[in-house]
């Protein structure tokens, strides 16, 4: 019942894109990377954040031009409102522009965030 509610109110995310939304960096409070962002709400006591900042330093750190942003939910609850963020960590995976390519809530797997990340850095020429 739950999601049907979601659906009707349109908060659900199917196929990850949020209607063509697009972060920059005065947003962030930080300057996008070059070829994608990780962006992550995080709380001061979510064990789970914690994690995810791990796993998404690492691998920003292996992808040239991938930043990762962290912004603290509490101190940004304009945004958090915005864009719905229900739950911490939320993952925003942006592209070059800025447009939000894929979010998760909760800690991501690593492979997931590289998998996302293909679809984020993906040469626009190649798309269908």
């Amino acid at each position: 019942m739950a999601v049907e509610h979601w659906r009707r109110n349109r908060r659900a995310r199917v196929g990850g894109r949020d209607e063509g939304r697009r972060l920059d960096a005065a947003e962030l409070g930080e300057s996008l990377g070059e070829r994608a962002t990780l962006v992550q709400f995080s709380t001061a006591f979510c064990a789970p954040c914690r994690a995810t900042r791990r796993v998404l330093r690492e691998v920003a750190g292996m992808v040239p031009g991938v930043a990762h942003v962290e912004i603290d939910a509490e101190d940004n609850l304009v945004l958090v409102r915005e864009l719905e963020i229900l739950k911490t960590p939320t993952v925003l995976v942006l592209d070059a522009d800025g447009g939000i390519v894929r979010r998760a809530a909760g800690q991501p797997r690593r492979a997931d965030v590289i998998a996302a990340l293909g679809e984020a850095v993906r040469d626009p020429c190649a798309r269908p």
